[in-house]
């Protein structure tokens, strides 16, 4: 048999990659448990005081319902207005950002690093910041979300900007077109699915958040989470478990079908 007319064999790719990155995560485990002051047997001391935990919360006070309502509406209309508003103030800012549109880099650097700085902003602190500056209450809690929906949804939106296609661009440069109708005929077209998508997404995030902002004073149904907490009435904080997930299943369903129709 002709050698050259051999079928070549591949040698199978080495297990050596593998396996050391498997003990490279095992390291780092042990070493973050080590220097944290964590370990198993913490966590197995501790198992039957979770239990008891539990067994104060079961059965839930369901009564507790109509007191949390209110509260709860309050919170989804926190993250209605704190959406809304960081939505907007993310427009000019996603294009600003968005280094195919702005080539001048002292202004596209800039406005990226606000945004980096306002994302390494936890939403407990703006919440926090706010309250001390405009008093207890929804509105701290609200200018909180803006700002946290305004690092989110620009960020997302202006690297969705700069992967659109150039084509369209380039032909409506060629013919003459300015900034304005580049951005109205050229890139909103081919974003606002995904802007709208963004939007979705910072809304179920926001909800979420908007839950236990009240535990700074920030309003909303964390205001009855502190309370609850306070004065250990573990079966009343069930309740308010219970219901923030089922607000919070209900708008990530909503959210997702409405995401499918658009994408």
């Amino acid at each position: 048999m002709n050698p050259e007319l051999k079928q070549v064999i591949p040698k199978p790719p080495s297990k050596m990659k593998g396996y050391v990155s498997a003990l490279l995560v095992i390291l780092l485990i042990w070493g973050s448990s080590v220097k944290t002051g964590s370990s198993p047997g913490e966590l197995i001391e501790g198992f039957p005081n979770m239990m008891d935990l539990l067994k104060q919360m079961f059965p839930p006070k369901w009564g507790y319902f109509s007191n949390i309502m209110d509260a709860m509406l309050e919170t989804i209309r926190m993250a209605v207005i704190g959406t809304t508003f960081g939505a907007i103030i993310s427009i000019p800012v996603a294009l600003f950002s968005a280094s195919n549109l702005v080539q001048t880099t002292w202004i596209s650097y800039p406005v990226r690093f606000i945004l980096n700085l306002i994302r390494t902003i936890p939403d407990l602190l703006l919440a926090s910041i706010f309250v001390a500056i405009f008093g207890l209450g929804s509105l701290p809690g609200i200018l909180a979300l803006t700002v946290f929906s305004v690092g989110l949804i620009a960020k997302l939106t202006y690297e969705a900007i700069e992967s659109i296609d150039s084509g369209p661009l380039e032909a409506m440069v060629a013919v003459g077109a300015n900034k304005i109708q580049l951005i109205v005929f050229g890139v909103i077209p081919q974003v606002l699915a995904y802007f709208i998508s963004y939007i979705l997404f910072t809304f179920e995030i926001n909800v979420r958040a908007a839950a236990v902002l009240g535990l700074v004073g920030a309003g909303g149904i964390g205001l009855f989470y502190n309370k609850t907490l306070g004065f250990l009435e573990y079966d009343k904080v069930c309740t308010i478990i219970i219901f923030t997930l089922i607000v919070v299943l209900l708008i990530d369903y909503i959210s997702t079908k409405l995401r499918e129709k658009l994408l």
